[in-house]
C-alpha cells in the first residue's frame, strides 16, 4: 500500500480496554490512566476499596495490561472493600456505632431523627419529598448530625487544650479524614458520624492536637494521647472499617 493511501485511509481503532473487572462475582470499575513518566505499571484500589485504578506507561499494549490485571486479580480480591450501597427507602446505614434505618413518606414535610425505641435497635431517619431526593435529604441530616457532634467534640477537646479552632468546616473526602491548617482551620469528612462515637473522639482529638504540634512526632502522639486516652481503638477502627463507610452511595454516579 502507499504511503499515500496509509495516509488518507482511516486508522484502525485500538480496542478499548474494559472498564469493569469481574471479581469474587462482583463488578468493579476499572480506571486505567497513561502518565508520561511511568516506567511500569502500579494499581491501587479506589477510596472506600470499590474500584481499581491503574497507572500505566504511554503506549502500554493492551494485551499487556490485561495479562497484569489478570495475575493481580487475587490482589484485587484480597483488598476488596464492601460492595457499594446506594441510599433508598429501607436502607440501613452504619450510624453512631450502630443502624440508622431510612423510612421514605412522600408525605411528609420536614425529615426527622429518632432515637432507638430500645437498647440495641435502630435510630430511624423519616425523610419525605420525591425519591429520587431520598439520598440527598439523607446526606443532609447526617451532615447536621455530624456537624452537632463534632462541634461538641472541638469544644470538649478545646477546654482541656486551652486552644480553639478559628473555623470548622465538612467535607466529603476520600483520602483523609480530617486535616488542620497552619491558621488553625479545621476540616472533617462528615461521614465520622456514621462511625462509633470513640471513632470521632479520637479524630477531632487528633486535629485538635495539631493546633499546638503541627507534625506527627513524639510530642503530637503524646498530647493527642492526653486528649483521647482511647485513641489506639479509634485509629484501628478508621484504619480497619473506614473504608466501609466510603462504600454508602449518596448519589448513582
Amino acid at each position: 500500500m502507499s504511503r499515500f493511501l496509509k495516509s488518507i485511509l482511516p486508522k484502525a481503532r485500538k480496542p478499548a480496554l474494559p472498564e469493569e473487572l469481574l471479581v469474587a462475582e462482583r463488578r468493579v470499575p476499572l480506571e486505567v490512566r497513561e502518565h508520561p513518566t511511568a516506567r511500569r505499571i502500579t494499581m491501587r484500589m479506589t477510596p472506600g476499596g470499590g474500584g481499581v485504578r491503574l497507572t500505566v506507561p504511554r503506549r502500554t499494549a493492551r494485551a499487556t495490561v490485561l495479562d497484569f490485571l489478570e495475575r493481580h486479580r487475587g490482589w484485587v480480591e484480597e483488598r476488596l472493600g464492601p460492595a457499594p450501597q446506594l441510599v433508598c427507602d429501607g436502607a440501613r446505614l452504619p450510624f453512631r456505632g450502630g443502624a440508622l434505618l431510612v423510612v421514605h413518606d412522600p408525605a411528609r414535610r420536614l425529615t426527622r431523627l429518632d432515637p432507638p425505641p430500645q437498647e440495641g435497635g435502630d435510630w430511624r431517619l423519616h425523610v419525605g419529598g420525591e425519591p429520587a431526593h431520598t439520598a440527598r435529604r439523607v446526606a443532609d441530616a447526617l451532615k447536621r448530625e455530624a456537624r452537632r457532634d463534632l462541634e461538641a467534640a472541638v469544644e470538649r477537646h478545646a477546654t482541656q487544650l486551652g486552644l480553639r479552632p478559628r473555623s470548622i468546616s465538612l467535607k466529603d473526602t476520600t483520602s483523609r479524614w480530617g486535616s488542620c491548617t497552619a491558621d488553625q482551620r479545621l476540616s472533617f469528612s462528615w461521614r465520622i458520624v456514621m462511625a462509633p462515637p470513640f471513632v470521632l473522639d479520637y479524630l477531632v482529638a487528633h486535629e485538635m492536637a495539631h493546633l499546638r504540634e503541627m507534625n506527627h512526632g513524639p510530642g503530637f502522639w503524646s498530647l493527642c494521647r492526653e486528649l483521647c486516652p482511647g485513641m489506639d481503638a479509634g485509629r484501628a477502627w478508621l484504619r480497619t472499617e473506614g473504608s466501609g463507610l466510603h462504600a454508602v452511595r449518596f448519589s448513582a454516579g
